[in-house]
């Protein structure tokens, strides 16, 4: 296995970071909390809104009962997490991994930054999907769209890159065994 270039995952990283922080403040400026500006608007209803509104949890509002509890478990848990991930950056073996990691990195960061700063992460884009699972999809912002894709890149990773290369590799030894068989007859 060859490692590849993890320079491109720092690169990503803070073009999401830049992203991120620059438009949480656009949101946080121009627009009062929990207010919304409809962008794309359809005959079912309002597609696609900016409505700024503030976390203190996890994803989907997820945490504890204590606003001071979930800012410091969530500090903590993403500085483990981006440990992790720059232990996970350096042991990759593909360029889509090594885009995942900065995507997932710049997206820990933003929202990070948010927390250590105010105490609660800014979320602001406000997609209504088909109502066959909720009534309205939970609010979020770049840095978890960033994070989100990432995931779906691992996965692809994991289900399509490695079990293609895995195959590669068994068919090479076995190709390699049978030449060195044929050498010995």
């Amino acid at each position: 296995m060859t490692k590849v270039k993890t320079s491109p995952a720092y690169l990503i990283m803070f073009i999401i970071l830049v992203a991120d922080q620059f438009s949480k403040l656009l949101i946080r400026i121009n627009l009062d909390l929990h207010h919304s500006i409809p962008i794309l608007s359809n005959i079912f209803g309002d597609t696609f809104m900016l409505t700024h509104v503030s976390n203190t949890g996890a994803a989907f509002s997820i945490g504890f009962s204590s606003d001071l509890i979930n800012r410091i478990f969530f500090i903590a848990t993403t500085l483990l997490a981006l440990g992790f991930i720059l232990y996970l950056l350096y042991q990759s073996t593909h360029r889509i991994q090594v885009v995942a990691f900065g995507l997932v990195m710049g997206g820990a960061s933003g929202n990070l930054i948010d927390r250590v700063i105010r105490g609660e992460v800014t979320d602001f884009i406000n997609v209504d999907f088909p109502d066959f699972i909720m009534q309205r999809f939970p609010i979020f912002n770049i840095a978890d769209s960033a994070i989100f894709i990432a995931v779906c890149l691992l996965m692809i990773d994991m289900f399509f890159i490695q079990d293609a290369q895995a195959a590669s590799t068994d068919e090479s030894s076995e190709h390699i065994q049978e030449e060195i068989h044929t050498k010995e007859i």
